[in-house]
């Protein structure tokens, strides 16, 4: 089977499309035949080493597909379902059969398409789960640091729905952007502290970061640290008594995020659909950081 990987840890040097055989699903896993796959940041950097070294991996953590096969113990799927969720382990997306979590896992409805299903586990997951554990009140302020990116674009929708009032800092080129999906953007660099608290003169109740290191340091002082989050720089955020967010990583969560692009409400934003044997330049994009939406892979 044609997959796309990495041999070792290390740049684009170690990426390769790899033969590799078709995974056996085992107990609380589906087969699906991947339709779509998301491109995340994660990709590259479990291929540089960031959550240890795996030897060789094929890139792929969320996947939409038809199920071919179910492992033992799966309930509550059926071959020929159209479904999407999180791939085990993080790794196997990119390839023309992957494995999926059943408990990660849900329906795509008949008004959401492989594409855009395939984007929400990850990105969209995360951004839900990190308003759920802010628990932030209806006409609150929250500040999203790197707003701009794949879990900052749909974090902006859900806040709105919640009637959250949302700061962003982003670059200038993404602040029409931000404006359009309700947020008031301002700019990243010296004296943004000055600059959130001009769009947010009583404050802010809430900070999310998507950053880290120093931008990270810069806003850390606008809350108490039981209302800083960070999934970018989890060492960091914890020794400024902050937290990362738990994910959930659950049917319940899919399905809603499901539903909500089903009723126009949520825009996942897929910007790029390229085929799978352009994952090398698929995977540079978001590298470099300068994408704007979602990038999918298809078969």
């Amino acid at each position: 089977m044609r997959a796309y990987g990495f041999v070792g840890v290390g740049g684009p040097e170690q990426q390769c499309f790899l033969d590799v055989p078709v995974p056996e699903p085992g107990p609380g896993e589906l087969l699906v035949r991947v339709r779509a796959a998301g491109v995340n940041p994660g990709d590259w950097r479990l291929r540089e080493g960031s959550y240890g070294d795996m030897g060789s991996a094929v890139f792929g953590r969320e996947v939409a597909g038809t199920v071919l096969r179910l492992g033992p113990g799966v309930t509550g799927f059926a071959v020929g379902d159209e479904v999407f969720g999180g791939c085990p382990g993080m790794v196997g997306g990119w390839a023309e059969q992957a494995l999926v979590t059943a408990g990660f896992a849900a329906y795509r409805p008949d008004g959401v398409s492989p594409e855009a299903a395939a984007v929400l586990p990850v990105a969209a997951g995360t951004a839900y789960d990190a308003l759920a554990q802010l628990a932030l009140p209806e006409g609150a302020t929250l500040l999203v640091n790197g707003a701009g990116g794949g879990v900052g674009v749909p974090l902006l929708q859900l806040a709105r729905m919640r009637g959250i009032r949302v700061v962003g800092t982003a670059s200038p080129a993404k602040h029409e952007f931000l404006t359009s999906l309700g947020a008031v953007p301002v700019a990243y660099g010296d004296g943004v502290v000055d600059r959130i608290l001009a769009a947010a003169p009583q404050g802010v109740d809430g900070v999310f970061d998507l950053v880290g290191a120093d931008a990270l340091r810069a806003v850390a002082p606008l809350v108490p640290p039981d209302r800083l989050f960070s999934v970018a720089d989890k060492p960091l955020v914890s020794a400024l008594g902050g937290r990362d967010v738990t994910r959930d990583r659950s049917t319940r969560v899919l399905a809603e995020l499901a539903r909500l692009v089903a009723n126009g409400d949520l825009d996942p934003h897929v910007t790029h659909i390229r085929p799978l044997s352009e994952a090398a330049a698929a995977l540079a994009l978001v590298e470099q950081g300068h994408t704007q939406g979602k990038i999918v892979l298809v078969p």
